[in-house]
């Protein structure tokens, strides 16, 4: 596969939805080692929407609010509620407000496509970084990034984010606060910069986009049991990391990395690989400190020969971003990379900002400057 390019006013208030339109487009929908494509013929999952506001705003541009309201097991919906007033009044004015409730797994996908067709100033992801991993994705449709269908000359439609998840790990490489009123502040300030996004492919030609990071064995697997514990709030990572060990035995991995051109080589006692276009996971772990979303390229870091007890003394290192100096870890900047298992095992594990995408073996590399995002 080749890459192209390659404090507020908060009270109740009841929410009305938006973007009350069925129309036909495309949703990306990932299983456990299967990567299915849903035709572009089919129609999306009702979108249970309705306008703010009245016909005064059509000459508005939109900003499109995607919010998960089951996420942070029903936080985010109740924060959300919470929020509109303050996010009209500081809005309304310059921007057609339009929010709509994702209705289950992959539907913020189809939502940001129909909204990016149809000139949206801005699609900005209202929840954690699973929320954000979808929008992200749907800037994208078969290889290619959305492109906007009405004909007037517009800006592109840049991603926002408001944080209101489980994890908000992408919005720590900006510094930003788990502040939903800040973030609206960034909105209303509306500076944008242009960032990269990365880009995973399999042995079938299909595409997924990551934002943050993109990660090989036993974190991804820990990240696959941890959203089972969801309800648990941080700690799920926790207990998703304690089962994966349960389990878990370090492989022998396959790599090429480029920058121009790079070769085969072999990692012996695999642990864990990360790439990363930005710099946490996990909730808050530090694990590709030298991550810039604004540089062209991607982080890739690499545990190997780690036992549980490592975890235990060096945790610390890995969430303050310091475990670059243990002699069992390195780092490397890169343009690609493809990773293969070659223990004869199978099953590993590979997933991005935290959704499983199945097992190696895999190709990643770098869409530079591939958003616009507000920042």
């Amino acid at each position: 596969m080749a890459c192209f390019n390659c404090g507020g006013n908060y009270q109740n208030h009841q929410i009305v939805t938006t973007l009350g339109r069925t129309t036909t487009s495309s949703m990306f929908i990932l299983k456990p080692m299967v990567f299915t494509l849903r035709s572009e013929l089919q129609p999306m999952a009702p979108d249970h929407s309705q306008t703010f506001g009245s016909s005064s705003y059509s000459r508005k541009r939109d900003l499109v609010f995607i919010v998960n309201p089951l996420g942070a097991n029903g936080r985010t919906g109740k924060e959300w509620k919470k929020l509109v007033p303050y996010l009209r009044s500081r809005l309304s004015k310059e921007y057609n407000i339009r929010e709509s409730l994702t209705s289950g797994p992959f539907h913020a996908i189809d939502i940001t496509r129909e909204a990016i067709r149809e000139g949206a100033e801005a699609v900005i992801a209202v929840g954690g970084d699973g929320t954000l991993h979808e929008v992200v994705n749907g800037f994208f449709w078969a290889g290619k990034p959305v492109a906007n269908q009405i004909k007037e000359p517009t800006n592109s439609t840049a991603l926002g984010v408001i944080p209101l998840g489980t994890g908000s790990d992408f919005a720590r490489t900006f510094g930003w606060k788990n502040d939903p009123c800040e973030a609206i502040e960034r909105v209303a300030r509306g500076l944008r910069t242009r960032i990269d996004v990365g880009v995973i492919s399999g042995e079938i030609d299909e595409h997924h986009y990551f934002i943050n990071v993109a990660d090989i064995h036993l974190s991804a697997k820990a990240g696959f049991y941890a959203s089972r514990y969801k309800r648990f709030g941080n700690l799920c990572y926790v207990i998703g990391a304690l089962q994966a060990f349960m389990s878990h035995h370090n492989q022998d991995l396959r790599i090429k990395v480029s920058v121009n051109e790079g070769e085969w080589e072999t990692c012996p006692q695999v642990t864990a690989l990360c790439i990363g276009n930005a710099k946490y996971f996990g909730g808050g772990m530090k694990i590709t400190p030298n991550a810039d979303p604004r540089n062209g390229k991607l982080e890739v870091v690499i545990l190997q020969n780690f036992k549980w007890y490592d975890f235990l003394l060096k945790m610390h290192k890995l969430y303050n971003g310091t475990h670059l100096t243990e002699k069992n870890v390195s780092s490397r900047s890169i343009l690609s990379i493809e990773v293969e298992d070659i223990s004869g095992i199978g099953g590993v594990y590979i997933q991005s900002d935290g959704e499983h995408l199945g097992f190696l073996p895999k190709k990643i590399c770098v869409l530079p400057a591939a958003i616009e995002m507000i920042y």
